[in-house]
């Protein structure tokens, strides 16, 4: 049978992008189509000037950290709309270089979106019907907002790159990782802060880290009201008003909701092709990223097994070896390093305190402390590092870091875990001083039993 392509690509995100020039590189005859900018959520919408904007909302703290150690130093006021200019400038830059990337590649591009119209067809936005041996799903995710009274007024995270000035009162409901780095982040540009969210923040981590980055979190001036149920937003002369269960009522500039991202496959047509779905609209694939349709797979957020860029760009790239490199391979989602980039920053890997109990006996060392350059500045910031570990094997089971820079430092402390690493192994790695990593191989004694 004959096709137009040997593979066909919809979204032009991290995994897909990844797999098209991947599978161009073996020898394919590639396309794809992005009906957005190419570099999906990570670059245009998400990890890139997310963390950009936590590079600007600690300066004043820098700022202030320099007077301690006797500079005299001033921070001055922020200029919200020099800084998007900039931003903007920066996410142009690196969406050509992923536009040049395909391009080099030999890719063909379609701006514009693309719908699946049977097990080997896709149809363009303009009416063109393709063929295709092998079709990729790699639509990432979308900011998942309630229906309720008022949600027409609220905004997402997709929308904090695009403010036309920085609101002075901020709302931000919602208690995961987006929510509370942007309840930091604009906490840290000057926007007076509430952090709502029906459970506790950050449930989903070790609870003893999630306690100290909510308590410092707090003491930076979040108002953060966890158990709180919105009711409904109402437009008002001087902004919106956030009306919860519980009776409160407050006006803010802006609502933001972080409450959570669901697979794009809306209006995609992957029923014409009888692919599979999870009840939360996610592709169901395999641990080769192929669906029950086996000409159709599908890698990244869109298939909700762990939604980390890191992860899309792997599993894109072990498909295009696995279906066009004549090298099979599939990805390992055990271990997998993350970093929170509130403030204070968190880094984690591997099992909680609380799941590894549900596994068997473990072995808890902590310590936490006042870093030494906080503490000479006067400073009242707190670092936890903790190790939970299998008390049967010595087996390092979670390694979390709650301190600055921790995302650096846990990329480091997940190759030790992921070759194995006991406890033993950590205490025998020299610590380098003076430095707050010393302290993860310089724990002797467990704190907590099970």
């Amino acid at each position: 049978m004959s096709f137009d392509f040997d593979l066909f690509v919809i979204g032009g995100g991290s995994g897909g992008v990844r797999a098209a020039r991947i599978a161009a590189g073996h020898g394919a005859k590639v396309a794809l189509a992005e009906e957005d900018r190419m570099g999906g959520t990570c670059v245009i919408r998400g990890c890139v000037p997310k963390k950009l904007m936590v590079f600007a909302s600690s300066m004043p703290s820098a700022v202030e950290e320099a007077q301690a150690y006797g500079w005299s130093a001033e921070i001055g006021t922020f200029d919200w709309l020099a800084f998007r200019t900039k931003l903007h400038a920066e996410l142009d830059r690196l969406e050509r270089i992923y536009r040049a990337g395909q391009d080099n590649a030999g890719v063909q591009v379609h701006t514009q979106r693309a719908t699946i119209a049977g097990p080997h067809e896709v149809q363009l936005a303009d009416g063109t019907l393709i063929s295709a041996k092998h079709i990729l799903v790699a639509v990432g995710g979308r900011p998942f907002v309630p229906h309720f009274d008022g949600c027409e007024h609220v905004l997402t995270s997709n929308d904090l790159f695009h403010l036309d000035a920085l609101p002075k009162r901020l709302l931000i409901v919602g208690g995961g990782y987006i929510a509370s780095e942007f309840a930091c982040v604009f906490q840290g540009l000057g926007s007076q802060v509430a952090q709502w969210n029906r459970s506790p923040l950050l449930r989903s981590f070790d609870t003893e880290c999630r306690d100290l980055i909510v308590e410092r979190m707090c003491a930076r001036g979040i108002d953060v009201h966890e158990n709180v149920i919105i009711d409904r937003v109402t437009k008002t002369e001087t902004g919106f008003t956030a009306h919860a269960g519980d009776g409160r009522t407050q006006e803010f500039d802006a609502v933001v909701y972080a409450t959570g991202r669901v697979p794009n496959t809306e209006g995609l047509g992957i029923e014409n092709a009888g692919v599979k779905q999870a009840q939360n609209g996610a592709i169901v694939v395999d641990e080769w990223s192929q669906t029950n349709v086996p000409s159709i797979y599908a890698v990244g957020d869109v298939t909700d097994r762990v939604n980390l860029t890191p992860v899309a760009i792997r599993e894109g790239h072990a498909f295009a070896d696995t279906v066009f490199g004549a090298s099979p391979r599939t990805i390992d989602h055990d271990l997998i390093a993350s970093a929170v980039f509130t403030r204070p920053e968190f880094g984690t890997c591997g099992l909680s305190e609380e799941e590894a109990r549900k596994h068997g006996p473990i072995e808890v060392y902590v310590s936490a402390f006042k870093p030494m350059r906080s503490a000479f500045a006067g400073g009242e910031e707190r670092v936890l590092m903790k190790l939970v570990v299998c008390k049967d094997t010595q087996r390092v089971l979670g390694c979390h870091i709650v301190a600055p820079e921790a995302g650096e430092m846990i990329q480091l402390a997940a190759i030790a875990m992921k070759m194995g690493a006991t406890k033993a192994q950590f205490d025998e790695t020299c610590a380098v001083h003076p430095t707050m990593a010393e302290e993860l191989v310089t724990m002797r004694a467990p704190v907590r039993h099970q």
